[in-house]
């Protein structure tokens, strides 16, 4: 299912074959929270294929509709690598529909680093290069207006959200106090 014009789509970078292959029949895609954009929250994922796919690398020829996200270990997800080095560092496991390959790859031309980028469905559809996805001018404020609006709803993890609890001062003076007793500080 190829994208609507308005869909936010984000292109992210697909390491290795396998990566596209866990994609492809697992149905999911992995970010490390670190290296993690600020929304993951987008309607697409599109893949780009780096030099590691050998004469099909350097560019974009899947897309996939995304699902849903949860944030796991990569042991939890890499469930073959417990003893990887990063096994206990958390992941954004995005959930995907089918890949649905372009109407035509979209190549890299002169970009040859990318890791995250940020596009609508509009420019996906008409790329020629990648350099063709960045979007400028007023576009880029609806793109950046929609990206902010889907953080606020997505119910991406934010402590500000939590909820405010109404607690009796006595209460609170009572677990401080207590507190103290416990740490010997009285």
């Amino acid at each position: 299912m190829l994208p609507d014009p308005t869909s936010l789509i984000l292109v992210a970078i697909v390491p290795r074959p396998r990566d596209l292959e866990i994609a492809r029949v697992l149905g999911w895609y992995r970010i490390p929270l670190r290296k993690a954009p600020k929304v993951v929250a987008v309607d697409y994922l599109a893949f780009y294929q780096p030099a590691s796919f050998g004469s099909r690398g350097g560019r974009i020829e899947y897309i996939a509709e995304v699902r849903g996200h949860e944030l796991l270990t990569r042991a939890e997800l890499m469930r073959d690598e417990p003893d990887h080095p990063r096994a206990r560092e958390e992941y954004y496991k995005i959930q995907l529909g089918p890949l649905t390959p372009l109407p035509q790859p979209i190549p890299a031309g002169t970009w040859r680093r990318i890791t995250f980028l940020y596009t609508t469905g509009e420019y996906l559809l008409q790329a020629e290069t990648i350099n063709d996805l960045a979007v400028h001018n007023e576009d880029r404020k609806l793109l950046w207006r929609a990206l902010r609006e889907r953080a606020l709803h997505s119910g991406d993890y934010r402590i500000d959200e939590l909820p405010v609890l109404p607690l009796d001062p006595q209460l609170l003076a009572f677990l401080g106090a207590w507190g103290k007793q416990s740490k010997g500080e009285d």
